[in-house]
């Protein structure tokens, strides 16, 4: 009997585990920020019904599709398609890209929060008077729009002015061409969390399975808390109504339907690599069709329940400066967690702790949701190159820490609020779109959807519903129009964030980030042509037809991931049967 080298695939410890890694990853700061904010600014409660649609018809098919194709073939975003359709392996190295642009910007976020969660810890919160260095004569402790209106000026609340003038100091930069260097302490809380990404990451499944013990489960807790808290202040019903009361005449805007579909997309997660990632390091036969189901209940559910915190403090705003629940948030998405919600705080009895409470919820919500993004890439290149990377985890999982850290300091510069929204917006919106598209259309048409399904049977011991069907042959086609819509609004004018534009030659730098990830694809079904042999129809049938699985490649028993064993291979079992 031929004997061959297996590479030993280490495994969750235990199913707990990777279901908070799923709903780790899935409820991170969008369900907080992103989810409130994009409802805040189309109605409110309308919002809420073509979200749940959008669920139905699109967020929900394709997150148990990942979830399922990770388990079956056991693979990163990049070696997975081998086993699907070659010609697709671009996917893999453009989802790495994207991986790198949110890495270099969502840690950045996340080092806000670690910077306002130490601040917090004081007698009183520093944002909330006007008697600080860091305050302008603009500065008033005037919430009230109506007094606010006699005062001469453009005024400022006291949070508004310490997020810009003393967390950011952004006077110090005067736009994207000149960010005006690192900001030293905003840079040792960045380091500050790239060290506990680290130490998540750095042996795999049995490091961030401990990790999610505490970053998945403790922003439940520190929501119900600030949910009570919200619920008892003055005017809390005011914003909850708001939140609850659809405006139907809102769903005739396609664009509040195109807004749900991006959010319950960008919410759900899938075309990021981590789905694929998470589920790889399952047994062939878990029960992933319930595991789609309650990760994402839990998520959404999830977003509507931290929909009552934010509402119930923006209906306690509305009260306090007089303004309509739809005037209370202004300015750029973040400020409704770093200004609006702080300055709610200030305002409360015992503000140091309702602050360290909210912002160390911020920060468990992003770590969890960096880590494992960043796992989609680590996890991509083992597999890809398990010989080399495997053994030397520790070290491959440092070098990727570091280049992004380095990689962030941008989004700490004095300029850092420039640089976050560029990377948004060119490094992943429409990038992942398109590389979704080609993953629906590779698996969903050229691997096909009756394909898949015999491999669900395999793994699970029954076929999927005509529900799960249907969708699966048809989200290749929503995807396709939500990526027509976001390319028809794109356009190349320089962004703006609120009275400043951006210098015209970031529109190319910006559309050159953006074509990393998209020309990827096309880019490796040119190289897998050239290097095919054979005429060319036989390259055409070479690379689009699946490489079957070799059963030799991975053990499937749980061991220490750092050293290579050789097996007798006529004993390993068929994970297909």
């Amino acid at each position: 009997v031929r004997r061959k080298s297996i590479i030993v695939r280490d495994k969750w410890s235990n199913k707990f585990e990777f279901l908070l890694a799923v709903v780790g990853y899935a409820v991170d700061l969008g369900n907080i920020w992103r989810f409130p904010t994009i409802c805040y600014k189309h109605g409110g409660g309308a919002f809420l019904i073509p979200w749940i649609v959008m669920l139905f018809l699109g967020g929900l098919p394709m997150f148990y599709l990942e979830l399922a194709l990770g388990q079956f073939h056991r693979s990163g975003c990049i070696s997975i398609w081998r086993r699907i359709c070659p010609a697709f392996k671009g996917i893999g190295y453009g989802i790495c890209f994207i991986c790198t642009f949110i890495a270099c910007f969502y840690n950045a976020i996340i080092a806000r929060a670690v910077y306002f969660a130490i601040a917090s810890f004081a007698w009183e919160v520093p944002w909330k008077t006007c008697n600080n260095t860091w305050n302008t004569e603009n500065c008033t402790e005037t919430l009230d729009a109506n007094q606010m209106g006699n005062l001469s000026g453009w005024k400022k609340s006291p949070s508004e002015e310490y997020f810009k003038y003393n967390v950011l100091e952004m006077h110090r930069s005067s736009g994207f061409d000149q960010l005006g260097g690192i900001k030293p302490s905003l840079a040792v809380c960045l380091f500050i969390v790239f060290v506990m990404v680290y130490f998540a990451l750095w042996k795999g499944p049995k490091s961030s399975g401990k990790m999610v013990w505490v970053t998945a489960t403790a922003p439940y807790v520190v929501l119900t808390i600030l949910l009570i808290r919200g619920i008892t202040l003055p005017g809390a019903s005011v914003g909850i109504k708001y939140y609850l009361t659809p405006n139907f005449s809102m769903l005739k805007d396609p664009e509040v339907w195109s807004a749900a579909a991006s959010q319950i997309f960008f919410s759900l997660g899938p075309g990021f690599g981590v789905l694929l990632a998470l589920s790889s390091y399952n047994d062939f036969n878990n029960n992933c069709y319930r595991d789609a189901l309650v990760t994402s209940f839990i998520n959404c559910a999830t977003s509507f329940f931290s929909g009552f915190v934010i509402f119930s403090t923006l209906g306690y705003m509305s009260v306090l400066t007089n303004k309509p629940v739809e005037k209370v948030v202004e300015g750029a998405d973040d400020s409704l967690i770093f200004i609006v919600y702080p300055q709610a705080i200030a305002t409360m009895s015992y503000s140091p702790l309702w602050a360290v409470i909210f912002f160390v919820m911020l920060i468990t919500l992003g770590i969890d949701s960096t880590f494992s993004g960043i796992e989609a890439l680590i996890t991509g290149f083992c597999d890809e190159y398990p010989r080399v990377l495997l053994k030397r985890r520790e070290i491959f999982v440092g070098i990727v820490i570091t280049l992004y850290y380095f990689g962030s300091l941008p989004g700490v510069t004095y300029g850092g609020s420039y640089v976050i929204p560029f990377l948004d917006e060119y490094g992943v919106t429409l990038s992942v779109l398109f590389i979704v598209m080609c993953e629906m259309i590779a698996v969903c048409w050229f691997y096909g959807v009756r394909r898949f399904s015999e491999d669900i049977r395999s793994m699970l011991g029954f076929y999927p519903g005509i529900y799960w069907r249907f969708t699966w042959t048809f989200s290749p086609v929503m995807i396709a129009v939500l990526f027509g819509i976001t390319v028809y609004n794109a356009n190349f004018s320089p962004l703006e964030m609120g009275d400043y534009v951006y210098p015209a030659w970031s529109v190319y730098f910006g559309w050159f980030l953006r074509l990393l990830s998209i020309m990827a694809i096309p880019s490796y079904v040119i190289y897998l042509f050239v290097n095919t042999k054979g005429a060319f129809t036989e390259r055409l049938r070479s690379m689009l037809r699946p490489i079957p699985r070799d059963a030799s490649i991975y053990s499937f028993v749980q061991q220490d991931p750092s050293h290579t064993h050789v097996f007798d291979s006529s004993s390993m079992p068929d994970p297909q049967h």
